[in-house]
């Protein structure tokens, strides 16, 4: 079962057309078998970022976001805060994950990476840096295996449809 993702590429310099990162996780998806939704490009403004970001996860057709560009330390970049609050739950793992293997790749400069993965309502979201490398690293390696049915033990296809559970009700009660 393909899922429907929609791409965001934060930049204030990219286009459509050399924005090399979205069109890699584009590819990428669909070889998977997942359908693209949308794809947009904004500049780095955390209230357009936050605004489009809701849009989709209000939208109950868009199951997954990801985001790339806007995670580094500079004043501009403010991804991580436009999205952090639209999270009901956020998958700290996925972080962590992300910075071990890029590691292997960019050594310390791994730990400015502001990368960050969550859920809000029944949306799954992943926030990654920019580079065409970090989009690679963090598909190939962790989410293309996530939005995996058939990866064991667990992936996050199969929480899909109890995402969007009540928090205050007791297991069975639904």
């Amino acid at each position: 079962m393909g899922l429907t993702v929609a791409l965001l590429t934060v930049s204030d310099t990219r286009t459509l057309a050399d924005d090399t990162s979205g069109a890699a996780l584009q590819a990428r998806l669909e070889a998977a078998g997942h359908g693209l939704a949308e794809r947009l490009i904004v500049p780095d403004d955390r209230y357009r970022i936050r605004a489009e970001v809701s849009r989709w996860i209000a939208d109950p057709v868009v199951q997954v976001v990801i985001s790339s560009g806007g995670t580094g330390l500079t004043g501009r970049d403010g991804t991580p805060e436009a999205v952090a609050p639209l999270l009901d739950k956020t998958i700290e793992g996925f972080g962590e994950l992300f910075r071990v293997l890029s590691f292997d790749t960019i050594g310390t400069s791994s730990l400015q990476s502001r990368c960050l993965a969550g859920v809000a309502n029944g949306t799954v979201i992943f926030v990654l840096p920019g580079s065409l490398d970090a989009v690679e690293t963090a598909w190939d390696r962790l989410i293309r295996a996530q939005l995996d049915a058939t990866t064991r033990p667990c992936n996050l296809v199969a929480l899909l449809p109890r995402l969007g559970e009540p928090a205050d009700q007791p297991a069975g009660q639904g």
